[in-house]
């Protein structure tokens, strides 16, 4: 395969005419280890394929380890693969975050796919908070989590997802979305299965049981031992319900373990942001034991 970076840039446009033959797929992968070092987390393994990869590791927190995931084409198109595969030892903590929206470009019918895997040992912690997909107009994206979490640690993250540019005016008319998300603790069975295939034409779009009208979603989920009844009545009480944003809670248990999860819609890519993020901040240190910090990023 041509080295990644070689491709022309007007090749990536999601208008590059689908008269002319499709690029080279992109195939990348990352790999990251984090674990705890005399009194901080640390990155002790990092290894990628293709354009993925993350640069020096921060510490605004002190000793909680911070990275930002870069993808130097900032969007993916028909036949791409992204795979990004964490791991957070024990006792480590580390906050994955991504420096701007992934953009899934026009497809040509091919589709592209994301695979993120987090898994945490004994008493690790993890934020993983991306910034949002923007699903272009004719793409065919699927997007795969699959989170492990054992007996004693606890994660928080999110995804969310924008269908069409709205900031160009676009409207999502034609392609497809597939969203698998699986959260696995210690036991047999898994703590939260979701699988979704949508279609741009799908009646769900517009059904009061599905989408409602809206474009965008969000989902948030908090792992660990203080995912209680409790925290899941004090966050519904200050959700939104109201026909440009509108949000739900639910807490899961299996085997002894917890979650929360955070489902959102809205109109608009920023509300559902600003909902999120106030919600891992009021999350955050009932979870992780840590009082929330918000991202430089976000400031930006």
């Amino acid at each position: 395969m041509p080295d990644a970076f070689a491709i022309p840039t007007f090749m990536r446009h999601p208008d590059f005419p689908s008269t002319l033959a499709a690029p080279p797929a992109w195939e990348a992968s990352l790999r990251l280890r984090f674990a705890a070092r005399a009194e901080r987390s640390a990155l002790v393994e990092r290894r990628h394929q293709g354009p993925l990869l993350v640069q020096k590791p921060l510490y605004p927190e002190g000793s909680i380890c911070h990275v930002v995931i870069l993808h130097p084409p900032a969007g993916v198109a028909g036949g791409d693969s992204l795979d990004i595969d964490v791991t957070v030892g024990a006792g480590a903590h580390a906050v994955l975050a991504t420096p701007g929206a992934t953009k899934w470009y026009k497809s040509l019918g091919r589709e592209a796919a994301q695979r993120v895997t987090l898994t945490l040992e004994a008493r690790a912690r993890v934020d993983w908070l991306p910034q949002e997909n923007i699903v272009f107009d004719d793409a065919h994206a699927r997007l795969a989590t699959t989170v492990t979490v054992a007996p004693g640690a606890s994660a928080i993250g999110w995804d969310a997802v924008v269908l069409g540019r709205q900031a160009s005016g676009e409207t999502w008319s034609r392609g497809t979305l597939g969203m698998q998300t699986r959260v696995q603790g210690g036991g047999k069975r898994a703590l939260w299965i979701e699988s979704a295939q949508l279609d741009a034409a799908s009646a769900l779009r517009q059904a009061v049981a599905g989408l409602d009208g809206l474009n965008v979603m969000g989902t948030l989920w908090a792992v660990g031992d203080g995912a209680t009844q409790e925290l899941a009545e004090t966050l519904a009480e200050q959700l939104p319900y109201r026909p440009d944003l509108r949000a739900g809670v639910t807490r899961l248990e299996q085997d002894g373990q917890s979650m929360l999860l955070l489902r959102v819609l809205g109109a608009q890519m920023e509300a559902v942001r600003h909902l999120m993020a106030t919600a891992w901040s009021a999350l955050r240190e009932p979870i992780h034991g840590v009082p929330a910090r918000p991202l430089r990023l976000w400031a930006t």
